[in-house]
């Protein structure tokens, strides 16, 4: 008599084909041990042939007279998740969007600490932060360097930016405007970060003590054209060299209009001179 009950032909196509595509022996396993209870086999012939034991085969018949095939899948490795991951994740990416000083906090960058508690707040959880930190590169959260910026507003701006839009507008042969900046260049290659081996530092062979060059240059906003002059020292006379070669290579010009940042050499007593 058999164990179980009779399975569907159709059933029976399904798990066949279940058993010759899944990746999970165990499902396989217990998937050829309901196919061949159907045959006809006792519970010794099947857990002797697939290597179980007898109580493990009769844990899968109760699985399968219970919930059918789906019954036989093998359950996800590891603990059950215990907080709302995807939840958690969504508002990790709101919170990094602000900053801790919105929440009362003194700092002005995040850190792993602070994100879980503040998310344990708003989730009621008890979350740890080594656990947190697993999660931040699932939710596109990598510890980068923040990026300075000036915190005190140019009273000035909106009148530059007039100025600024005037001369482009007036751009032609009498009146040439320029965007005009300074770069510094190193003998010595920058030397960024390596994998290596804790406790050994890497040596990175480097042509000899380094020396620094300057060069200033402009491109011409309409043109195109860049110009530059270089240097040892970045300094209002680098800048100054490159406005002796700008008025000397636009002679026709009337006026010449440079559009630059804020560094001191642009505003200096030798400049405004």
């Amino acid at each position: 008599m058999p164990i179980i009950a009779p399975i569907p032909r159709n059933e029976r196509r399904q798990m066949h084909k279940a058993v010759h595509k899944t990746a999970d022996k165990n499902h396989a396993r217990r998937l050829m041990a309901m196919l061949m209870l159907h045959r006809g086999e006792s519970l010794t012939q099947v857990a002797k042939t697939l290597c179980a034991a007898r109580s493990s085969v009769g844990r899968w018949i109760n699985w399968f007279t219970l919930f059918g095939a789906e019954g036989l899948k093998s359950l996800p490795p590891g603990r059950q998740r215990k907080w709302p991951m995807e939840a958690m994740l969504r508002m990790l990416d709101l919170l990094v969007q602000r900053s801790p000083q919105d929440f009362g906090y003194l700092r002005s960058r995040w850190n792993t600490e602070i994100l879980t508690i503040e998310i344990n707040k708003l989730f009621n959880a008890t979350l740890h932060p080594g656990s947190l930190r697993r999660w931040l590169p699932g939710a596109g959260i990598v510890w980068h360097r923040a990026a300075p910026t000036l915190h005190i507003r140019d009273p000035h701006k909106e009148e530059k930016l007039v100025a600024t839009s005037a001369a482009l507008e007036k751009n032609c042969a009498d009146h040439p405007v320029f965007y005009e900046d300074e770069v510094d260049i190193d003998l010595n290659p920058k030397i960024g970060a390596d994998w290596q081996k804790k406790g050994q530092q890497k040596r990175i062979p480097t042509p000899g003590q380094n020396q620094k060059h300057y060069l200033a240059g402009v491109l011409h906003a309409g043109t195109g054209r860049v110009d530059y002059v270089n240097g040892t020292s970045k300094d209002s006379g680098l800048l100054i060299r490159m406005l002796s070669q700008l008025r000397s290579t636009y002679r026709s010009a009337k006026t010449l209009t440079l559009i630059v940042d804020n560094h001191i050499i642009h505003k200096n007593k030798k400049m405004l001179k």
